[in-house]
């Protein structure tokens, strides 16, 4: 059953959206999609967090059911999926950039995120442009076909 179709256990919108995005591992997932190019199980698997198998497994599910992402057969082999964003999903952007911008003023900065730090800081409204085209363009390659 989707999300949307569940009754909210609360009336605040902050512990509803808690509800759908608001673990330790689902925001990754979330994260991967947007801005490292990772549609694949073993991928999200390859991310620095370490996600274990069942939890990734969940998350995705979790994802799936509250339509954030979407899923497709894998075209080289029909045993595997590839996950994209849908358009529920892609309307989180805004909300993780505004988080990275919270994180470079607040957190330690890694030397790994120091490019996306620097070009959000320059002009967040052509990266979220472009993180949007890049999930257009993969999109169009594996969506239409």
């Amino acid at each position: 059953m989707a999300i949307s179709e569940t009754t909210p256990r609360s009336p605040c919108v902050f512990s509803n959206v808690l509800d759908i995005i608001g673990d330790r591992w689902t925001l990754l997932i979330v994260r991967d999609l947007f801005f490292f190019g990772k549609h694949e199980y073993k991928e999200f698997l390859s991310s620095p967090e370490s996600i274990a198998t069942n939890i990734l497994a969940s998350r995705l599910q979790k994802l799936a059911c509250a339509g954030i992402i979407g899923e497709i057969p894998h075209p080289e082999n029909k045993s595997r999926k590839l996950y994209f964003l849908t358009e529920r999903g892609k309307d989180l952007l805004p909300m993780l950039i505004e988080m990275a911008k919270w994180g470079e003023k607040h957190l330690p900065e890694t030397e790994v995120m120091k490019p996306l730090f620097d070009v959000i800081r320059r002009n967040p409204i052509a990266f979220q442009r472009k993180v949007i085209k890049d999930l257009m363009a993969w999109e169009k390659d594996n969506l239409s076909t």
